[in-house]
């Protein structure tokens, strides 16, 4: 080989990693591009009666870790007993394949929920799964075989936050970028792929429970992690910090956890807790403040959807009620509201939108900035829904806290 031929294997590998993903998984938080945005094109035809139709379901363990799906193989990283489980089912009739068992003593202070939190992040043949107490384990896709683990909180002395370890784990080439909120300059972590050994660290900003994106403005390949204390632009080869933006509640009991959205050169950042949203176009890696309020976007946890030109997602607290909300992207401009529906997730497949609650009924509604269109409804869990549900292939999968459910939506 080469020197030439060696110096673009790094590349070559990358691009076959990517190039591993099809266009209907769902391999990660938000899923292909973590904007919660499919890339099918498939049309959803409203559909009558009570709901859609159920394909499978099954019970499951505790956690507020969502789904995610690639190559009709669908992880869910849940809780049963002492035992935080990595599972594996065929995504199309629900079978198991394999489980990766970890012991978990995680305890919740306000004991909402003790399983995992974060979504599975599966890149190539290799599943990031990180546990409610910091543990994070790397494993093999096809077998479930255990091919790395960390202890992160331990590791790097970090504390569990109010609601324990969230913020699911990004890839970019060969680095894992991870949200740990350590000590001395170890609030962000960049871990090597196949080893899980720390390749570089960054800030002092305590956890999260967003999860971080990556994207390419004009040119620059940016990490952009939105911590407790703000928003960190970083290159995820090095770590290299390029801006940070505070963005942070007064109050101490306050969470950071919508993930940024990001498109063209904009990057939109929303928390609740008398604080609000802030909307920023980066110029030459500098971030410049195009509007901020806490009136038109505040989101307390689901992160917003991007669509034309337009931000759709929920406005206030959870438990104090919330609105769907159609909000102008560059002006901030409310353009409807929706009350009614509390607080949940959405899910833009083409000029639709996927709304689920917390109370468990899934929604369809169109994408228009005039008016709130409800074209069906339908009932499709139970009460208590807080994990991100999936879309792949025509179906969603979603869970609440003691079921997975799969229903068909699209051919």
């Amino acid at each position: 080989m080469t020197a030439k031929s060696r110096a673009c294997l790094p590349s070559m590998l990358i691009l076959a990693v990517s190039m591993c993903c099809r266009a209907d998984d769902w391999p990660q938080f938000l899923g292909p591009n973590r904007s919660g945005t499919s890339t099918e094109t498939n049309t959803i035809v409203p559909w009558s009666g009570d709901g859609p139709k159920v394909v499978w379901q099954r019970d499951v363990g505790s956690g507020f870790a969502g789904p995610s799906v690639k190559d009709d193989r669908l992880l869910l990283f849940h809780r049963i007993g002492n035992e935080e489980r990595l599972e594996c089912f065929a995504a199309a009739t629900g079978k198991p394949m394999w489980t990766n068992s970890g012991p978990t003593r995680y305890q919740d202070d306000f004991r909402f929920d003790e399983g995992p939190r974060a979504v599975p992040t599966i890149d190539g043949e290799l599943v990031f799964a990180l546990g409610a107490e910091g543990g994070f384990r790397c494993v093999e896709l096809s077998t479930g075989k255990t091919v790395w683990m960390r202890a992160l909180l331990k590791e790097y002395e970090a504390e569990k936050g109010f609601f324990g370890v969230a913020s699911a784990p990004l890839v970019v080439g060969n680095v894992v970028v991870a949200n740990v909120g350590g000590s001395n300059g170890r609030g962000i972590v960049g871990l090597d792929r196949l080893t899980g050994k720390e390749l570089w660290k960054a800030t002092d900003h305590e956890a999260s429970y967003s999860a971080p994106v990556v994207t390419t403005i004009n040119g620059k390949q940016l990490a952009l992690c939105f911590t407790r204390a703000g928003l960190v632009g970083l290159e995820p080869p090095t770590g290299k910090v390029l801006f940070e933006v505070p963005w942070r509640a007064r109050s101490s009991a306050s969470v950071n956890a919508a993930a940024p959205v990001v498109w063209s050169n904009r990057v939109f950042i929303t928390t609740s807790y008398d604080t609000g949203a802030k909307l920023l176009s980066i110029e030459d890696a500098k971030p410049v403040e195009i509007w901020s309020n806490d009136e038109s976007l505040s989101s307390h946890y689901p992160t917003p959807i991007w669509a034309g030109g337009h931000l759709f997602g929920f406005h206030g607290r959870q438990e104090n009620g919330a609105q769907l909300r159609c909000v102008e992207a560059e002006t901030g401009k409310v353009l409807w509201s929706q009350d009614g529906l509390g607080i949940g997730h959405l899910i833009r497949i083409a000029n639709r939108l996927l709304v689920l609650p917390e109370n468990g009924e899934l929604l369809l509604m169109s994408t228009s900035p005039t008016k709130p269109e409800i074209l069906a409804r339908g009932q499709i869990l139970g009460l208590g829904v807080r994990a991100a549900p999936a879309y792949s292939n025509g179906r969603l999968f979603a869970r609440s806290p003691k079921k997975l459910v799969c229903v068909k939506l699209a051919d």
